[in-house]
C-alpha cells in the first residue's frame, strides 16, 4: 500500500534532519560568504525547509525571493549587473536557457555537472537540473485498455478520442511541451497538431491535478500532464484510484523537463551559491524532493528510492533535445493565441 500522509511526513522529517550531517561533511574550514540571495520559481512550501537545513548546517543564510519562474527570469535580465540574486532556482529549463543565452550564468565546475544525467543539464555547463519531471498521458485504467493507448501525441488526433482528452493550455508545463514540439518538429507541424487537437474538442482544465482527477472520475479518458500529479491523487484516494501514467516514445509528449539552478554572473557570493547547489544534489535532499513531490532524482548512479510506479528515467524514450532551447515562451504564446487555443 502507498504510504499515508502522516507516514510520509514522518519520513520527510527524518530526511530533513539528516541533511544537516550531509552538508557538514566536506565543508568544514571553508571560507565563504554568510548570506546568499536566491530567486526561486519553486514554491516556498517545498524548498524553504531545505534552505533552512542548509543554513543550520553551514551558517550561510538564504534570503529567498519567491515568484513565477518566467517573471523572476525577466527581473534578473532587467536588473542586469545590479541584480542582488546569487542563484536562480527555476521551475523549468526554458527560463534557465533564456538567462544562459543572455550571458548571465556562470559555468559550473565539472565535479557538480558530472553528478547529473547529461540530458538534465546544460551542454555548456551553465545550469544543472535538481529534479526532473516527465510529460505523460494520464489514462483511466477501467475505461481505456492498455493496447488502445496512443503511442504518439499524433495518435491523439484520432476521432476515437473526440471530447475525451483533457489539457491545460494556460499551464506553464503545457506551454513548455508545445515549445518542445516547436523545437523538435517546427512551427508548422506544431500548429498542425494544435489545430488537429482543437478539431477533436479537448476539454480545458485549470491545471494538471484537475485533469488527473477528471481522468480518475471517468469525466475524460486521457489527459496531458506531468507525471507527479497522479501520485498526489494516489496518496489522497489510495491505490484503487483508476488512473495511471502512460509514456509516448521519442516525441514531445515524452519530454523530461527539469527544475534547475544556475549561478548569476553578477553574484557576489559564488562560492556560497555553489555550496547550496552541492547541498541540493546530495542524495538526502534528492530523496526529500522524491518523497514530497514524487519528482525524479537527477543523480547518476543514485541510491535514491522512488515510487515503484515511476518508470525509471533511463527507460523513457525521450527525444534528443537541449532543454535550454525551451526558452522561446513568447513564440509559443503567440502560436497558442493564433490557433485559438488561448
Amino acid at each position: 500500500m502507498l504510504r499515508t500522509r502522516s507516514a510520509r511526513s514522518a519520513r520527510t522529517a527524518a530526511l530533513l534532519a539528516s541533511l544537516t550531517l550531509v552538508a557538514l561533511l566536506g565543508l568544514q574550514g571553508l571560507a565563504f560568504a554568510q548570506e546568499i540571495v536566491v530567486y526561486s520559481g519553486r514554491s516556498e512550501a517545498l524548498v524553504a525547509p531545505v534552505f533552512e537545513r542548509f543554513t543550520q548546517a553551514t551558517g550561510i543564510r538564504v534570503v529567498a525571493r519567491y515568484g513565477d519562474t518566467a517573471q523572476l527570469a525577466a527581473a534578473i535580465l532587467e536588473e542586469g549587473q545590479r541584480s542582488p540574486a546569487d542563484l536562480f532556482f527555476a521551475q523549468d529549463a526554458g527560463a534557465l536557457g533564456a538567462l544562459a543565452a543572455a550571458g548571465r550564468l556562470e559555468v559550473l565546475p565539472s565535479h557538480v555537472l558530472d553528478r547529473v544525467d547529461p540530458r538534465l543539464r546544460s551542454p555548456e555547463g551553465l545550469w544543472v537540473g535538481i529534479t526532473a519531471r516527465a510529460r505523460v498521458i494520464a489514462y483511466n485504467t477501467e475505461l481505456v485498455p492498455a493496447e488502445a493507448l496512443p503511442q504518439s501525441i499524433w495518435d491523439l488526433l484520432d476521432p476515437r478520442w473526440r471530447g475525451q482528452i483533457g489539457w491545460a493550455p494556460t499551464n506553464g508545463s503545457f506551454q513548455a511541451f508545445v515549445t518542445a514540439l516547436r523545437v523538435l518538429e517546427g512551427d508548422d507541424r506544431a500548429e498542425e497538431w494544435l489545430r488537429g487537437m482543437l478539431a477533436n474538442q479537448p476539454r480545458s482544465y485549470a491545471n494538471n491535478r484537475a485533469i488527473v482527477d477528471a481522468v480518475g472520475r471517468g469525466e475524460i479518458l486521457l489527459g496531458l500532464v506531468n507525471h507527479y500529479y497522479l501520485f498526489q491523487l494516489l496518496a489522497q484516494y489510495g491505490e484503487d484510484f483508476p488512473a495511471r501514467n502512460h509514456h509516448t516514445r521519442g516525441d514531445a509528449g515524452a519530454i523530461v523537463n527539469v527544475a534547475g539552478v544556475g549561478i548569476l554572473d553578477s553574484s557576489r557570493n559564488k562560492e556560497a551559491a555553489l555550496r547550496l547547489i552541492e547541498f541540493l544534489l546530495s542524495p538526502e535532499t534528492q530523496q526529500y524532493f522524491t518523497n514530497e513531490n514524487a519528482e525524479y532524482p537527477v543523480l547518476l548512479g543514485s541510491q535514491v528510492q522512488t515510487n515503484p510506479l515511476l518508470v525509471p528515467l533511463d527507460e523513457i524514450a525521450t527525444p534528443e533535445i537541449d532543454l535550454s532551447d525551451l526558452a522561446d515562451l513568447e513564440g509559443t504564446l503567440d502560436l497558442l493565441q493564433r490557433t485559438g487555443v488561448l
